[in-house]
């Protein structure tokens, strides 16, 4: 059976423009990071799509090295689009990403020209696409010119091969000079996509303040922790989850010592009627300089439980004071 979207779909996601820019972004985006590579369900990974589709979720993001194995999740993204969504191609906002080890030698890493353009060749052929709506360079290099890696985006852009630039994990300095050498290429940085959550509060720093100066959008990643701001943890490290599986990020040993406090922001959770999870992304998105924030899945419900927290956004001023004090300990 065919797919037909859901007519609705538009009517209770709230949109935010990115930046100063013309593009507006679903207040929640899918993260294609894990679940949707080749070692994953393909039907998991297909339903979900369908499902956030549904919900109003017009982003879905990816890089090429998504998966595992790395280019996976490109691909399988590719044959949903080709059996599901090419229909809907125009209400769609794709993004991919090149800057970590792709392909062995002296080119499939980092920041030259030559990978980056390289990159996205292959992940245009590994989705079926002509274009990208945003291309990242994933992380800055130190090693190569920050002009040689902005110029191989502007290229990108006006060769027609994506839309609109954006860069990831830079830090502030490196975040502002990155944005005026791709202004005055005159293709202005749409995006920046930084690790943020509860947990990991570097953005706050400096670089949330250059992204308001430079008008750039912000959408966070890993925005619960790689799931430790979930009930998921409260009992130890359940069979299945993160934590418990060999290829993952989260590790055992980061789980213990959060424990306390995932503890207490969940009893405040709770008390607002919503779960942990659901607290941590509407306290990313109470800050106007973050457009969307970045949702991973593992199921159907899980995504459907995620995106209900747009019922709940607002904070009081002693909830915010009751974060920071657990926060701080």
């Amino acid at each position: 059976m065919s797919y037909l979207a859901n007519p609705a779909r538009y009517e209770t996601m709230p949109y935010k423009r990115c930046g100063r820019s013309g593009i507006k972004l679903s207040a929640f985006s899918l993260g294609l990071w894990h679940n949707f590579g080749g070692v994953d369900v393909f039907e998991n990974g297909r339903a979900m799509i369908h499902r956030a589709f549904d919900l109003g979720i017009t982003h879905f993001d990816l890089a090429n090295n998504y998966g595992p194995p790395p280019g996976s999740a490109e691909e399988n993204f590719g044959k949903i689009l080709k059996q599901d969504l090419m229909a809907y191609r125009d209400e769609l906002i794709i993004s991919t990403k090149a800057g970590y080890l792709m392909w062995p030698g002296p080119y499939g890493d980092w920041g030259s020209r030559k990978y980056i353009l390289s990159s996205l060749d292959q992940s245009l052929k590994r989705m079926g696409l002509e274009y990208v709506d945003i291309f990242y360079h994933h992380r800055p290099d130190p090693e190569t010119p920050l002009e040689e890696s902005m110029m191989a985006l502007d290229h990108a852009v006006r060769q027609g091969k994506a839309l609109y630039a954006g860069i990831s994990n830079y830090p502030a300095e490196k975040a502002k000079e990155a944005a005026k050498i791709l202004r005055e290429l005159g293709t202005p940085c749409l995006i920046h996509q930084p690790k943020y959550s509860m947990f990991e509060r570097w953005v706050e720093g400096g670089l949330l303040d250059v992204l308001e100066e430079e008008g750039i959008g912000c959408i966070p990643f890993s925005p619960l922790a790689q799931g430790l701001l979930t009930d998921k943890y409260l009992n130890g490290i359940p069979e299945g989850s993160r934590a418990s599986k060999s290829w993952g990020f989260l590790k055992p040993h980061m789980v213990e010592p959060a424990l306390i406090k995932v503890k207490k922001l969940n009893e405040l959770a709770v008390q607002r009627g919503q779960t942990l999870a659901q607290m941590a992304l509407a306290w990313l998105l109470k800050d106007p300089r973050v457009t969307s924030v970045l949702i991973g899945a593992s199921s159907v419900k899980q995504l459907e439980d995620n995106v209900s927290t747009i019922n709940k956004l607002a904070f009081s001023a002693e909830e915010l004071a009751l974060i920071e004090e657990i926060l701080k300990d």
